[in-house]
């Protein structure tokens, strides 16, 4: 059976309330309670404001990540939710991105990253698999990741 190592939602937040989106202290407070909202653990954030306008940043939860980059002159923002495992819940967060920005319309695009035919017991216990097959091909991509 195919499983993920993760999953990643590519969103697409359209028709934003321009000071909502134009403010990098604003941005980084709307998506630090994303990642609380989500049952994400936060690691370390990074925000950084462009000059005439837009706000780029990433905030590195030990699950993987979650990016903004906006356009206010545009109303536009987009966004990426990586996560890894199931247990994050990352559609209440989009939900209150979504209304925080005052964003009218979205798109999303869910993908799965890391789509590997291992059993599920494995899936998350890679030291497991380097024990249970200790091939060439195993060892070169338990270090590469």
């Amino acid at each position: 059976m195919v499983q993920s190592l993760g999953n990643h939602l590519i969103i697409e937040l359209y028709d934003c309330q321009v000071e909502a989106i134009n403010d990098a202290k604003t941005v980084e407070e709307r998506l630090i309670e994303a990642v609380r909202i989500s049952g994400a653990k936060m690691v370390q954030s990074v925000f950084h404001t462009f000059n005439p306008h837009g706000v780029s940043g990433v905030i590195v939860i030990e699950e993987s990540h979650f990016s903004v980059h906006t356009w206010p002159e545009y109303g536009y923002c987009a966004l990426d939710i990586f996560t890894c495992g199931d247990e994050i819940d990352y559609y209440s967060a989009l939900h209150y991105l979504k209304n925080e920005f005052q964003a009218k319309n979205l798109s999303v695009t869910e993908m799965k990253r890391g789509l590997l035919d291992l059993p599920v017991k494995l899936l998350h216990k890679p030291e497991e698999l380097v024990e249970a097959d200790s091939t060439t091909d195993t060892k070169m991509m338990n270090t590469n990741a």
